[in-house]
């Protein structure tokens, strides 16, 4: 059973940066999808970002674009998120979604592996 663990969230000031970390155990990321999503408190899930399996291609949120890139290593079974010029309305839980060619990367409903997520605040 494939286990997803996020890890690399905290306190921030805005304008500045965090890189999370999302580690695979009991599987692997090979040929996987993989998407960041976040929740704020009293809002729905969102995507942020997602790295397809094959070839990486990469799609981001309008709201972070130039702000975040996602990347992989699938050699050590860990996808990143680094995230600059971070804005208080990046607040929430970020979650990272392991799924299987996946048509639309967006819809949570179609991932089929979750992590617990990890806390991001931006706050001066």
């Amino acid at each position: 059973q494939l286990e997803v663990v996020e890890s690399g969230g905290g306190l921030v000031q805005p304008g500045g940066s965090l890189t999370l970390s999302c580690a695979a155990s009991g599987g692997t990321f090979n040929y996987k999808d993989i998407g960041w999503f976040r929740q704020a408190p009293g809002k729905e899930r969102e995507g942020v970002s997602c790295i397809k399996s094959s070839g990486g291609g990469v799609n981001y949120v309008d709201s972070v674009k130039g702000r975040f890139t996602i990347s992989r290593d699938d050699a050590k079974n860990m996808v990143y998120l680094q995230m600059n010029s971070l804005k208080p309305e990046d607040t929430g839980v970020y979650y990272c979604a392991v799924g299987i060619m996946l048509r639309d990367c967006w819809i949570p409903s179609k991932y089929e592996y979750w992590g617990r997520g990890t806390q991001v605040t931006v706050s001066s």
